[in-house]
């Protein structure tokens, strides 16, 4: 079997626009984005709401994002098994792109049966194809996030990223926002058909994308599991298990968004339980709070590279734990949309904040050796937890009400900051070059 290739040079002719590598990571972005608000975000959570399900039901659906944090374990299978598709499509394709030509099809007719269930009926149902549609899309991820590295060159990742990550925000307001301005006119089924099509604007991208190198040498000759499962999963945790308080890091990683996850798993209930309309929500939450999202990364990078992470994670850490007592605030304001505003763009902007500085500070734990596998572990480890400890936060909600629900969120922050501020004087993180 001939050699790999590299990546493709650099087109220093070209502007970004011109070049379609870019043109097709921003589509595939968009992609990967598209399904996230309908498993695990506001328009599945706004779906189980209006069914008038319980809020217990409605907080155990945290546990469909299960699936994004579990994808390490079958990534190794997209990554040494060849895609099912015809030799002829396979030469032509590659490996990445013959694997999201598999998916994406699947993952559209996923989203429009589940969107053709009714939770008030089945509840059991729709949650199971929920899950379903959060495997097929973490799937996809898996392989465009392959496609994306390789595809490039080493000096192009940054911009790449960048685009890649501008599509996929884009989606979030598309299929989310967007789904929610549709169910009035198309109901449930016509606008999870209507987030199937978006999906396809990905599928177009992976036919029009370029190719990507070749498969190196050995490529689906039988390895053993085994030899496998230790390159992709055990050497990257022995190698971060044999450094100094490595279970007082994971305790740290795992507990640092408990309270964002608490409250963010009932917001939209909360919202809809307060009297504001699926339109309200959309516009406020989806969109607004996004763009304040947006902006609270882009200050969080400042606050980063002027702070240092050790201080800026002890800031922005602050700053997401105290903006819950912005929920208690519209709790007891009521029905009142200039607070549902301040509440929106307080929470969405300080946890944009801390993301980055969170980020940053994941990165400074990773071993150059396994980067991107042992990168992939620890965030997985810290979806993992959040996912599992939100199921309850509607049974929570249910027992305490919401002015004390929302307290107890707020307090949840304190075990992670304390762990935090003892890890910092330890082990204080290495900063990036200026």
């Amino acid at each position: 079997m001939a050699a790999p290739e590299s990546p493709p040079a650099p087109r220093r002719h070209l502007s970004w626009w011109q070049d379609r590598r870019f043109l097709v990571l921003f589509a595939l972005g968009f992609a990967a984005g598209v399904p996230w608000p309908l498993v695990a975000g506001q328009v599945l959570r706004q779906w189980f709401t209006e069914a008038g399900l319980s809020l217990t039901e409605i907080g155990m659906l945290a546990l469909v994002g299960w699936a994004y944090a579990l994808k390490f374990l079958w990534a190794p299978l997209l990554d040494d098994l060849r895609p099912p598709v015809p030799p002829g499509w396979l030469a032509r394709l590659g490996r990445r792109r013959g694997w999201l030509v598999v998916i994406q099809p699947c993952l559209m007719l996923a989203i429009i049966v589940l969107g053709l269930s009714n939770p008030a009926v089945s509840p059991l149902t729709t949650a199971a194809l929920a899950v379903l549609v959060a495997f097929l899309s973490a799937s996809q991820d898996i392989a465009i996030d392959a496609y994306r590295i390789e595809v490039l060159a080493e000096r192009e990742q940054g911009f790449g990223l960048a685009c890649y990550l501008w599509g996929y925000r884009g989606a979030l307001v598309a299929s989310g926002a967007g789904c929610l301005w549709l169910v009035g006119s198309l109901g449930w089924a016509g606008a999870y058909a209507y987030a199937a099509g978006l999906v396809g604007l990905g599928f177009l991208a992976v036919l029009a994308a370029p190719a990507e190198p070749a498969a190196p040498p050995g490529f689906a000759v039988a390895r053993g599991w085994r030899q496998r499962m230790r390159v992709a999963v055990v050497d990257p945790f022995a190698d971060f298990m044999r450094r100094r308080y490595w279970l007082a890091i994971l305790l740290f990683i795992a507990l640092f968004k408990l309270g964002e996850a608490l409250a963010g798993g009932m917001a939209t209930t909360f919202y809809n339980r307060l009297g504001f309309t699926r339109t309200d929500v959309a516009n406020v939450s989806t969109v607004f709070g996004l763009v304040a999202t947006l902006g609270g990364a882009l200050a969080g990078g400042w606050v980063v590279a002027r702070l240092g992470t050790a201080r800026a994670l002890v800031l922005t850490g602050l700053g997401q734990m105290l903006s819950n007592l912005m929920y208690v605030a519209l709790a007891r304001a009521g029905h009142d949309l200039p607070m549902l505003w301040a509440q929106v763009g307080i929470e969405a902007f300080t946890d944009g904040l801390a993301d980055t500085a969170f980020l940053t500070y994941l990165s400074s734990l990773t071993n150059r050796s396994f980067t991107a596998t042992q990168y992939a572990l620890l965030s997985s480890f810290a979806v993992l937890p959040l996912r599992t400890f939100s199921a309850a936060s509607g049974w929570l909600a249910e027992q305490l009400g919401w002015e004390v629900f929302f307290l107890m969120t707020t307090a949840a922050a304190l075990p992670a900051m304390g762990i935090m501020l003892w890890l910092l004087r330890r082990l204080p993180p290495r900063e990036a070059p200026a």
